[in-house]
Protein backbone atom coordinates (compact mmCIF):
# COMPACT_ATOMS: atom_id res chain seq x y z
CA UNK A 1 0.00 0.00 0.00
CA UNK A 2 1.70 3.35 -0.84
CA UNK A 3 1.49 5.92 1.42
CA UNK A 4 -0.72 9.00 0.26
CA UNK A 5 -0.09 12.42 1.73
CA UNK A 6 -2.98 14.68 3.42
CA UNK A 7 -2.13 17.12 1.32
CA UNK A 8 -2.69 14.99 -1.80
CA UNK A 9 -5.95 13.01 -0.35
CA UNK A 10 -7.91 16.56 0.40
CA UNK A 11 -7.25 17.31 -3.21
CA UNK A 12 -8.53 14.46 -4.57
CA UNK A 13 -11.44 14.57 -2.02
CA UNK A 14 -12.21 18.33 -3.72
CA UNK A 15 -11.76 16.63 -7.21
CA UNK A 16 -14.12 13.96 -6.37
CA UNK A 17 -17.25 16.85 -4.86
CA UNK A 18 -16.77 18.98 -7.65
CA UNK A 19 -17.17 15.88 -9.71
CA UNK A 20 -19.85 15.38 -7.79
CA UNK A 21 -21.66 18.40 -7.67
CA UNK A 22 -21.32 19.07 -11.55
CA UNK A 23 -22.79 15.24 -11.99
CA UNK A 24 -25.80 15.95 -9.52
CA UNK A 25 -26.75 19.78 -11.15
CA UNK A 26 -26.65 18.28 -14.08
CA UNK A 27 -28.87 15.15 -13.52
CA UNK A 28 -31.28 17.47 -11.46
CA UNK A 29 -31.94 19.19 -14.25
CA UNK A 30 -32.43 16.30 -16.54
CA UNK A 31 -34.72 14.68 -14.06
CA UNK A 32 -36.75 17.73 -13.85
CA UNK A 33 -36.42 17.28 -9.64
CA UNK A 34 -37.86 20.04 -7.67
CA UNK A 35 -37.07 21.97 -4.67
CA UNK A 36 -38.61 18.78 -2.78
CA UNK A 37 -36.36 16.51 -4.15
CA UNK A 38 -33.33 15.30 -3.38
CA UNK A 39 -30.58 13.24 -5.46
CA UNK A 40 -26.92 11.70 -4.43
CA UNK A 41 -24.53 11.06 -6.54
CA UNK A 42 -21.57 8.66 -5.31
CA UNK A 43 -19.46 5.87 -6.02
CA UNK A 44 -19.10 2.81 -4.01
CA UNK A 45 -16.97 -0.01 -4.03
CA UNK A 46 -18.57 -3.31 -6.60
CA UNK A 47 -17.44 -6.83 -5.61
CA UNK A 48 -20.32 -8.65 -7.71
CA UNK A 49 -17.61 -10.77 -10.12
CA UNK A 50 -17.87 -8.81 -13.92
CA UNK A 51 -18.56 -5.81 -11.68
CA UNK A 52 -16.05 -3.25 -12.53
CA UNK A 53 -14.04 -2.32 -8.77
CA UNK A 54 -15.70 1.52 -8.37
CA UNK A 55 -19.12 2.12 -9.72
CA UNK A 56 -21.73 4.88 -9.44
CA UNK A 57 -24.51 5.13 -7.19
CA UNK A 58 -27.43 7.65 -7.99
CA UNK A 59 -30.51 7.81 -5.24
CA UNK A 60 -32.95 9.81 -6.83
CA UNK A 61 -35.69 10.83 -3.88
CA UNK A 62 -38.45 12.28 -5.45
CA UNK A 63 -41.16 13.67 -2.87
CA UNK A 64 -43.77 11.48 -1.99
CA UNK A 65 -42.19 8.62 -3.95
CA UNK A 66 -39.66 5.43 -3.21
CA UNK A 67 -36.04 6.47 -3.74
CA UNK A 68 -35.04 4.62 -6.93
CA UNK A 69 -31.21 3.50 -7.12
CA UNK A 70 -29.61 3.27 -10.31
CA UNK A 71 -26.70 2.12 -10.76
CA UNK A 72 -24.08 3.06 -13.19
CA UNK A 73 -20.91 0.20 -13.89
CA UNK A 74 -18.00 2.66 -13.76
CA UNK A 75 -16.64 5.61 -11.67
CA UNK A 76 -17.79 9.26 -12.15
CA UNK A 77 -14.53 9.64 -14.24
CA UNK A 78 -15.44 7.91 -17.06
CA UNK A 79 -19.16 8.47 -16.88
CA UNK A 80 -20.16 10.52 -20.39
CA UNK A 81 -23.46 12.26 -21.54
CA UNK A 82 -24.76 8.76 -23.06
CA UNK A 83 -24.51 7.48 -19.55
CA UNK A 84 -26.79 10.38 -17.93
CA UNK A 85 -29.35 9.64 -20.61
CA UNK A 86 -29.72 6.11 -19.64
CA UNK A 87 -29.71 7.33 -15.93
CA UNK A 88 -32.83 9.38 -16.62
CA UNK A 89 -34.17 6.90 -19.01
CA UNK A 90 -33.84 3.90 -16.04
CA UNK A 91 -35.13 6.26 -13.41
CA UNK A 92 -37.98 6.73 -15.82
CA UNK A 93 -38.51 2.98 -16.33
CA UNK A 94 -38.62 2.78 -12.86
CA UNK A 95 -41.24 5.38 -12.07
CA UNK A 96 -43.49 4.18 -14.43
CA UNK A 97 -43.04 0.38 -13.06
CA UNK A 98 -43.72 1.83 -9.61
CA UNK A 99 -40.13 -0.16 -8.81
CA UNK A 100 -37.92 1.16 -5.99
Amino acid sequence: MAFVSLKAWRARSAERSALSARLKRDLVAALGLGEADALTVNEIACADPGCPDIETVVLVMRAGEPTRAIRVRRPMDDLAAGDLSEVVAEEGRQREAGNV
